[in-house]
């Protein structure tokens, strides 16, 4: 068993920022067509984190010309080159599958404010 841990322990990464339910990412996602390797990026809410260690999913959700689109990316992909976070949501709930059927201003989180130190 510690094996496995091992080996997974190699292959985490940890360079992203700490990405929450309810925030507002950019993910730079590495598509590759033919011999070219290009970035894309994929602008939405985390309406889902699932799973644990190298395994470890979340669910990015946008509103593409008024059609949800949702992305399952594993969390420690090669092919994630970096995540940037947009705004920080402020959610009560760990998941957010609500949102699914709502749209327009129904559908909006709102901002966490940074507490003053």
């Amino acid at each position: 068993m510690d094996l496995v841990k091992a080996v997974e322990q190699d292959n985490l990464r940890n360079s992203y920022p700490e990405v929450e339910i309810g925030d507002l990412v950019k993910a730079h996602l590495k598509i590759k067509e033919g011999s070219r390797e290009r970035i894309q990026v994929f602008e939405g809410y985390v309406i889902a984190r699932k799973g644990g260690g190298l395994s470890e999913t979340m669910t990015i959700r946008r509103l593409s010309y008024g059609v949800g689109v949702e992305r399952v990316l594993p969390v420690h992909s090669p092919n994630i080159d970096k995540i940037e976070i947009v705004r920080k949501g402020r959610v009560r709930r760990a998941k957010l599958y609500y949102l699914r059927g709502r749209v327009g201003k129904a559908a909006r989180i709102t901002e966490k404010l940074s507490s003053k130190k």
